[in-house]
């Protein structure tokens, strides 16, 4: 897989349109889209910032590496979970006390039936 489709994939994994990642980042939507056509190739310090950004090493952004990362004690090793962890990096502390929040009820209510069923 090549840099372009790596940087669309890990995009849309976060859901976000060319212009929110060129917000979030400090670029233009005409260079994330030059990026993903392939027109144009991000400069080293470029592929650093974005391989930071989306939590992969430059390897796997660059298309040498299929290994998204090195793994640290602080990475989930379920792809759902990481997404949201990456996500949770651009949200607000009151937004992410939300989700959190949500993650908790919503792990409540799908487990308490369980436990409520081992204890018969």
């Amino acid at each position: 897989m090549e840099f372009k489709d790596r940087l669309i994939k890990l995009r849309k994994e976060l859901n976000l349109t060319q212009e929110e990642l060129a917000q979030k980042i400090g670029y233009t939507r005409t260079a994330i889209s030059a990026w993903e056509i392939g027109r144009n190739e991000p400069s080293n310090a470029d592929t650093i910032k974005l391989a930071e950004y989306f939590g992969v090493s430059t390897d796997y952004l660059l298309g040498k590496s299929d290994i998204r990362n090195l793994k640290s004690n602080k990475e989930s090793e379920i792809p759902e979970i990481r997404v949201i962890e990456r996500g949770a990096k651009n949200m607000s502390q009151k937004d992410r006390e939300k989700m959190v929040n949500m993650v908790k009820a919503a792990f409540e209510e799908a487990f308490s039936d369980d436990n409520s069923n081992q204890d018969k």
